[in-house]
């Protein structure tokens, strides 16, 4: 429930889908995220570090190990969303 809770607050997807392509600076990382607040970013991106899904190295921001197994489990998820909006689309 706790990964849950953390996953649904607002942005924290979105800044994980963001970082599953490689690291981002802070700068680049708000850009792809629809200029999201400076503030949201940086409490997301701490709760994100504390939970251990998102470190900061020198290129930037990145996901952690288990960060990519994240995605790997979210995947199916999308896929799944994308054929339901087409389907939902029609």
């Amino acid at each position: 429930m706790a990964l849950l809770d953390l996953l649904g607050r607002r942005w924290s997807l979105r800044i994980v889908w963001e970082l599953q392509a490689g690291p981002l600076n802070f700068r680049d990382l708000r850009e792809r995220s629809g200029k999201l607040s400076p503030t949201i970013l940086n409490t997301r991106l701490a709760e994100l570090r504390e939970a251990g899904i998102v470190e900061l190295g020198p290129a930037g921001y990145r996901l952690t190990g288990e960060g990519g197994k994240l995605v790997e489990i979210l995947l199916p998820f999308h896929h799944w969303a994308e054929r339901w909006a087409k389907r939902d689309a029609r």
